[in-house]
């Protein structure tokens, strides 16, 4: 059925740089009756009907591609993997227009057909982006080594045009600009007045309290701080403190309905208060 003239495969000689390698294409070429040159631009003359399939004979370009392996001493993993994956497209396609068509085919699998084609396509242009690609920064390298970069600083017929940074000085004025450098900078010393003291503590309300709530029976958080109700500090004070006799197990704490006054009394015995005042200043709350 083949009467295609024989073909035969050659490995292109390798290119000088990667640039130039990617430009000049696969480093496979296939020689068939009406065609010459790489073996991926025949997978794309065929797609576009530029070479008719059954002029190529895949099974002579497979022979004469591995009689070219045998006689290379080191083979090329990439090229090779390029070269099987063109040439099982191409018996791929081949086989398609060979075989009869189904007249009864599935609209899916005809989607999916027309989805490989497209895909094959889609790689093939995306082949030619990456070898314009390295042709343009070929370009770019070839115009890059024709440009001389400038000497930094002044050129040699201007640096006694320079002025001495020395004239003029005596080795005097020399040391007192050492000695000036030398010099220990003077510690600038920070004032507080503008820090405002801490007067309210915790430790004293609760020395107020203990003094105050045994005796006083069951009074208002409000009547606690009526005398320093203009400062919030002191309010917040407080009301820590008697958090922290609550802990101690000296006053009970009530509050009758929501936002409601907070009611202190003294639940401590005598020597509970005692017991307070006298450990007060080790307080650490």
């Amino acid at each position: 059925m083949n009467t295609a003239a024989p073909a035969s495969v050659e490995p292109d000689a390798t290119p000088a740089t990667a640039a130039e390698r990617a430009a000049s294409g696969p480093s496979v070429k296939a020689e068939a009756a009406g065609f010459e040159g790489p073996f991926d631009l025949l997978l794309h003359l065929i797609l576009n009907d530029k070479v008719d399939l059954y002029e190529v004979s895949l099974s002579d370009i497979v022979d004469a591609y591995l009689a070219e392996v045998v006689k290379l001493k080191n083979c090329d993993l990439e090229v090779a993997t390029e070269f099987l994956l063109i040439a099982s497209t191409l018996i791929d396609l081949k086989v398609r227009r060979l075989l009869p068509e189904d007249e009864a085919l599935d609209l899916d699998e005809e989607l999916a057909l027309w989805e490989e084609r497209d895909m094959l396509l889609s790689r093939l242009l995306e082949s030619k982006t990456f070898k314009d690609a390295a042709q343009a920064l070929e370009r770019m390298a070839d115009s890059a080594a024709l440009i001389r970069p400038r000497i930094a600083g002044l050129e040699d017929h201007f640096l006694a045009l320079a002025p001495d940074l020395l004239e003029n000085s005596t080795p005097e004025d020399v040391h007192k600009a050492f000695m000036k450098a030398m010099r220990p900078k003077p510690v600038t010393n920070v004032g507080l007045h503008h820090v405002t003291a801490v007067k309210a503590s915790v430790t004293k309300a609760i020395h107020e309290m203990l003094l105050s709530l045994p005796n006083g029976g069951r009074l208002t958080f409000r009547q606690l701080t009526d005398h320093v109700a203009d400062d919030v500090m002191e309010v917040v004070v407080r009301f820590l403190a008697v958090l922290e006799l609550f802990k101690q197990g000296f006053v009970d704490i009530d509050q009758v309905g929501h936002f409601g006054d907070l009611t202190v009394e003294w639940v401590g015995s005598e020597q509970d208060r005692d017991a307070a005042l006298t450990g007060i200043d080790t307080y650490e709350g």
